[in-house]
């Protein structure tokens, strides 16, 4: 990857002369199915965006109540889009039409409009679970129906992929907007891509500058978002392997409570009921474990492809090991 970026031609993407910038945004409308993409540096831009342009300023997103938008996007859905987010219940992050029905609005000139539905797939917040088939398409049917978009927050989408073995393409087919980023699972050092049609691309471009986020010579992030597409795709499934590899050396413990089950991609949440989670994130980064608390008893971990099996091993060595006092 590096050595890509080190070779990587060159140009001015602000006027549309990156060459390698516009090849990753080929490479990303084709993967996605869509008509065209748009190289951004964030996937917080790569959410904002569709807001901003599709849902319409005073409307209303119905959206999972711990989606990234409400918790991890500083309000900008609200704040720049001018959109109003409704927070909807869901097992396991999955938005399903009979719980999204209630929430639309009546055709009153006093309401707010219910304009789109926003998923994740995979939900972060969670534990990394995916939505299927059978639910994609539940969720299409009841939008057309209802004449709403449907964005995708699909920063993770390539570890729904490799979970579900439904393509990146079939999953964004049921989605009118889809996102995705270079540095998850991917593991690309940063970047994003938007994809959609191309009259909302060329829309998107303008957003793009009039947030900030117009860059120059950024083929030698796009050439590392090329090789990840090209080489580390394949490879995701390692890490929901090591994930549930992890959870059932948690499970054995006497300080953490996980069900090894309920591990679907490279996300786990367990918690610590007799001990705070930052005590026991502490001694775990003592032992050279990095992980990080998501709330007063409970822990989340996340795999990657800097984590080998070699390293696996170690870390449940010392997770077996690790007595918390």
């Amino acid at each position: 990857m590096r050595k890509a970026m080190y070779r990587a031609e060159v140009g001015d993407d602000v006027y549309s002369e990156d060459p390698t910038v516009n090849q990753l945004q080929d490479l990303a409308a084709e993967i996605t199915g869509k008509k065209a993409g748009l190289f951004l540096p964030s996937g917080s831009m790569g959410n904002l965006i569709p807001l901003f342009l599709l849902a319409g300023r005073g409307n209303e997103v119905l959206t999972h109540k711990n989606s990234h938008i409400i918790h991890y996007e500083l309000a900008s859905v609200a704040a720049l889009a001018g959109v109003l987010p409704i927070p909807v219940e869901g097992a396991k992050g999955i938005l399903k039409p009979e719980t999204l029905a209630p929430l639309i609005r009546e055709n009153i000139y006093y309401l707010s409009r219910t304009t789109m539905i926003e998923i994740e797939n995979t939900h972060n917040r969670e534990g990394g679970s995916c939505y299927s088939l059978a639910e994609l398409r539940a969720l299409k049917e009841f939008a057309a129906e209802k004449n709403l978009l449907i964005h995708l927050d699909g920063a993770r989408v390539f570890n729904a992929a490799a979970a579900t073995g439904i393509t990146v393409k079939r999953i964004a087919s049921y989605c009118d907007t889809v996102t995705f980023c270079l540095s998850k699972g991917l593991g690309a050092p940063a970047g994003s891509l938007l994809c959609g049609t191309k009259e909302f691309i060329e829309e998107a471009r303008r957003v793009r500058k009039l947030l900030g986020g117009g860059m120059r010579q950024v083929g030698v992030l796009a050439a590392a978002g090329i090789y990840a597409l090209e080489n580390n795709a394949e490879r995701i499934q390692e890490d929901h392997v090591h994930a549930k590899v992890i959870a059932n050396a948690l499970s054995e413990t006497k300080w953490a409570e996980i069900d090894p089950n309920s591990v679907e991609t490279n996300i786990l949440f367990f918690t610590t009921p007799r001990f705070p989670a930052e005590k026991v994130v502490a001694s775990l980064k003592r032992k050279g474990i990095l992980c990080g608390a998501s709330g007063p008893d409970k822990i989340r971990m996340v795999t990657h492809l800097d984590i080998t099996r070699e390293d696996i091993t170690q870390i449940c060595d010392i997770i077996g090991g690790t007595n918390i006092r």
